[in-house]
């Protein structure tokens, strides 16, 4: 068993680094709502990403963007002909500018040019074509307050002031802001609702700080509000509420699984279709008239299915077929003809190649709650038999979402197939506090973090043991954000467990973390308080989870990878737990990149980190390796 599959591996070709984290052929097609032009990203002469512009019937596309450096990874379509937006920030700072676009004249404005302001997209609606709703945090960095901005003049007026503790806004068909989602001292949440813009703001639903949920939409005549809940229920649900008659209905839920994605007609603003994150994404479809839609585009090609409205007629629909073991595959499907034209795939050069199948997972922890996941064999590699010999057995990297708010889910991911294909296997566990899983599972998070939220890691990297996957001598653990945090508790926490671990933009200390977050996301502190623990009563408490107090425990060697701009998780968080470790004299590599913030945007510094994460591992844990070489343009220094 361990010669076939040390064999199996070793015969298969090492894909690249180029291939997996350089950036993409083309990706997030877009179709305009008039149906003339086809709107998607893909990189210049330059290699930076930009949004490129192809007309309908038409064989030539064309760059329509001139990003300088970072690369452009978001945009939509507005209602006014030709126009579009793109989001982009400075370096990484996250403080996002509006830029609109003439797709005809090709010149580009910014729309919310405010030094050191963030600006996000609110809403935009067909009726008012020539107008979006913004969130600018221009008078108080520490709220962001609806803008009404004119997309002709470029004119941005106060819409409606947040009082300090609006999270998000809902508008209805007319573009005005008729819901609120408020956050409350208690770390729940309040949804309100007026009549109109003049009105006064009513509380219509309180959830606790146990609860989630929030406004979605609204119907096209603005009577009903459609909004998630988890009151009288374990997952978020989908409900309509008449707001004359207060009348509550319940749309769609499922007892374990939240709502993920509300598929919504343009026009007509009626909900045609609800999704449901699982192992993979479900669709229920409400409406019979799409039913014939999604079961032909079910039939192109298996994968996860993902859908998103084409043009205004909605006769046109754009979708997106996704796989774990290759590129997604997008396509335009014409409703009328029941039929799909092929666009393109997000990365050609994947096809053909040998990439490895990421399985679904469940397991008890150790105090019984089941546990989801996935893992992933390197290619080539059978699942061991019982008992295994000890050849048999992988190195395995433990890899964990950030968040933790968050989830991991199926399908293509470039560090699992590139960890795969150098030979090791790939654990992601979704821990206690991930989303998804309804309000019981989120919530034994709480005040777990470095607890049972790392007992949770462990149990699954003890599966693998128990599985005859893993060599208990060669694990390593890796993450972003929550996820490399995870990794120093690992290292600190459990140090007999892991043979070394990668830190990318990781907290050390969960007190200094609170006390740095960013100004706009003061409104959600009771929420971390509530999850984490409050600094000036819990500090004792907080100290115990944060690995910063801990470095005298760590025995392994750890990579800390970190962007010098980023506002959510500070280079001073990396800072002091590398310099505590030095003057303890503990074995760690720092590497921090001038022009990134939380996680690295460019190309050339994911190159350059993968390739020291990958020699970092054939070190510690035996895998593969291409040669490491000098990557043009990258800004990591080491510190």
């Amino acid at each position: 068993m361990g010669m076939q599959n040390t064999a199996a591996t070793s015969t298969v070709p090492l894909i690249p680094r180029e291939i997996l984290f350089g950036n993409p052929e083309k990706v997030s097609p877009q179709l305009s709502p008039d149906g003339r032009y086809l709107a998607y990203i893909a990189p210049d002469s330059k290699n930076v990403l930009q949004v490129w512009l192809r007309v309908i019937g038409q064989e030539q596309d064309y760059v329509l963007t001139a990003d300088p450096k970072r690369g452009i990874r978001s945009y939509f379509w507005t209602y006014e002909p030709d126009k579009l937006i793109y989001a982009q920030d400075a370096e990484g700072d996250e403080n996002y500018h509006l830029y609109l676009v003439d797709v005809v004249s090709k010149k580009t404005k910014d729309l919310t040019p405010f030094p050191g302001v963030r600006a996000q997209v609110l809403a935009l609606e067909p009726k008012v074509p020539f107008q979006i709703l913004a969130g600018i945090n221009k008078a108080d960095p520490r709220k962001h307050d609806v803008y009404r901005i004119d997309l002709n003049s470029g004119e941005a007026v106060l819409d409606t002031e947040n009082p300090g503790n609006i999270i998000g806004w809902t508008t209805d068909g007319d573009l005005r802001v008729r819901a609120a989602l408020a956050a409350t001292p208690d770390g729940g949440h309040e949804i309100w609702l007026r009549e109109s813009p003049k009105s006064d703001w009513e509380t219509i639903l309180v959830l606790g700080p146990d609860e989630q949920g929030g406004p979605v939409d609204f119907s096209e005549d603005g009577r009903i509000l459609y909004f998630l809940s988890t009151l009288n229920a374990n997952a978020e649900r989908l409900l309509a509420l008449d707001t004359a008659t207060g009348a509550e209905t319940v749309i769609v839920e499922d007892p374990e699984y939240d709502v993920s994605g509300v598929f919504v007609h343009p026009l007509t603003r009626k909900i045609q279709a609800v999704s449901f994150y699982k192992d993979k994404l479900v669709w229920k479809i409400l409406d019979d008239s799409i039913q014939a839609d999604f079961q032909a585009l079910s039939h192109i090609k298996q994968g996860e299915l993902h859908v998103s409205r084409g043009d205004l007629k909605d006769k046109v629909w754009l979708a997106a077929i996704g796989v774990d073991d290759g590129p997604v595959h997008y396509y335009l499907y014409d409703r009328v003809l029941k039929r799909e034209t092929f666009l393109f795939s997000q990365r050609k050069a994947l096809e053909g190649l040998l990439l490895s199948a990421m399985k679904p997972i469940s397991l008890k922890a150790r105090d019984g709650l089941t546990l989801h996941g996935y893992f992933t064999l390197p290619p080539g590699v059978a699942m061991p038999r019982l008992p295994s010999e000890p050849s048999a057995r992988l190195p395995v990297v433990l890899l964990v979402h950030g968040g933790p708010w968050a989830r991991d889910q199926w399908g293509y991911f470039p560090i699992v197939q590139w960890l795969a294909n150098r030979g090791y296997a790939v654990l992601q566990m979704n821990y206690r506090g991930s989303t998804g899983y309804g309000k019981a599972f989120l919530n034994a998070g709480n005040r777990e973090w470095a607890g049972k939220m790392h007992d949770d890691l462990i149990d699954g990297v003890n599966w693998m043991i128990k599985e005859g996957i893993a060599d208990p001598a060669r694990i390593a653990i890796m993450g972003g954000s929550y996820g490399g945090y995870a990794t120093l508790v690992g290292l600190t926490f459990t140090p007999d467990v892991f043979a070394c671990g990668v830190d990318i933009v990781g907290p050390s200390n969960i007190i200094t973390l609170i006390q740095t977050i960013p100004p706009y996301w003061e409104p959600m502190k009771a929420t971390f308080s509530r999850r984490l623990g409050v600094v000036d009563k819990d500090e004792a408490f907080m100290r115990s989870r944060s690995p910063f107090y801990f470095v005298d425990r760590i025995k392994k060697p750890l990579l800390i990878g970190q962007g010098a701009n980023d506002p959510r998780v500070k280079q001073s968080e990396s800072d002091q737990i590398v310099k505590e470790m030095r003057k303890n004299s503990k074995p760690v590599e720092y590497i921090v990149y001038t022009d990134e913030g939380h996680g690295f945007a460019r190309p050339a510094n994911r190159m350059h980190f993968y390739s020291r994460v990958e020699q970092f591992f054939a070190k510690y844990l035996g895998g593969r390796s291409e040669p490491a070489t000098d990557i043009p343009g990258h800004s990591g220094q080491d510190r």
